[in-house]
């Protein structure tokens, strides 16, 4: 079985799907959140375009320490910025998938907060858990559209919207 070319493949189907949702990014709607709990729309799209560095990130290191300054998030309020950082991310994580050897993939790989452990995988299951948080906050993405009457994109299959793939 060739579990990078699963990954990158995945990693490949998701980006078409993503970049799908940020071509019709709502800009006006930066400040959007269903919930008092809920993220804003800018910074839930942000947190999406930036998971899809995620595997060559990982790749290329053993860990990340958030209170250590690992991964500090930005804030994207355009189409063009969501769209072009989405490309950047996608294509170095697809380029560390495209160098890796499935070896890579079994080291132990942490996420720390000031030097505590907060959860730990396989580099593998590190990308496979990154992977699956594109799907679920995109998910969140196209609720938080449906409830500004944007109309859905496909990602698996047909909406409602959208009859096509």
């Amino acid at each position: 079985m060739d579990t990078l070319k699963q990954l990158r493949d995945e990693l490949e189907a998701e980006y078409q799907t993503t970049k799908k949702f940020f071509e019709i990014y709502p800009e006006d709607k930066n400040e959007y959140s269903p919930h008092p709990k809920s993220m804003k729309m800018a910074h839930l799209a942000t947190h999406i375009a930036e998971i899809f560095g995620w595997a060559g990130f990982m790749l290329n290191s053993s860990e990340v320490d958030l209170a250590q300054g690992g991964m500090q998030p930005k804030l994207l309020t355009t189409k063009e910025d969501l769209l072009k950082v989405l490309g950047d991310n996608y294509k170095s994580s697809k380029e560390a998938l495209e160098k890796a050897k499935e070896e890579d993939l079994e080291p132990s790989w942490y996420l720390k907060n000031d030097g505590q452990t907060l959860s730990s995988w396989t580099k593998y299951g590190a990308i496979r858990h990154g992977l699956s948080q594109i799907t679920h906050h995109r998910a969140q993405l196209g609720v938080y559209y449906r409830l500004n009457d944007i109309q859905l994109p496909g990602s698996y299959g047909p909406t409602a919207d959208l009859q096509g793939f």
